[in-house]
């Protein structure tokens, strides 16, 4: 399958939509979820043009597990979370929604997370601002 350029998470790394970034460098961008699973959904892309993980280079792999340890960190820390639940949906089959490599912190218990599907529900921007303002500050 190839990389849809227009995917939503490439126009973002393009500036043509918005996001809540929490985190950037040279390989990668964090933000927040705008339909979490829980309060402070984060998620970490590559700048890398991968629609799977099985697309990206070792380095961009590399990459974003630094990014997604970084910001699972920040975002248990700042919500006081007891854990969070790091995930990699790997193509359609295993409900990838966005054709553009990414990984999910969710900071929550199993018993929340099992309440609150993902993508379901879209959060108010204010909220979402809000958390994101405790997770920077634990960056």
């Amino acid at each position: 399958m190839s990389y849809d350029t227009n995917n939503i998470f490439a126009r973002i790394l393009r500036g043509e939509l918005p996001c809540i970034k929490l985190y950037e460098d040279e390989h990668t961008l964090s933000f927040m979820d705008i339909m979490p699973q829980a309060d402070g959904h984060a998620l970490i892309i590559s700048k890398e043009p991968a629609t799977t993980l099985h697309d990206l280079s070792p380095e961009g792999a590399a990459a974003c597990i630094q990014t997604t340890q970084k910001i699972a960190r920040a975002v248990e820390a700042a919500l006081d979370a007891p854990g969070s639940l790091v995930m990699q949906l790997n193509g359609a089959g295993a409900g990838q929604t966005v054709p553009h490599v990414h990984f999910h912190v969710v900071p929550t218990s199993i018993g929340q997370l099992r309440a609150t599907p993902h993508a379901t529900n879209m959060a108010d921007p204010a909220l979402l601002e809000a958390i994101a303002q405790k997770i920077r500050a634990q960056l």
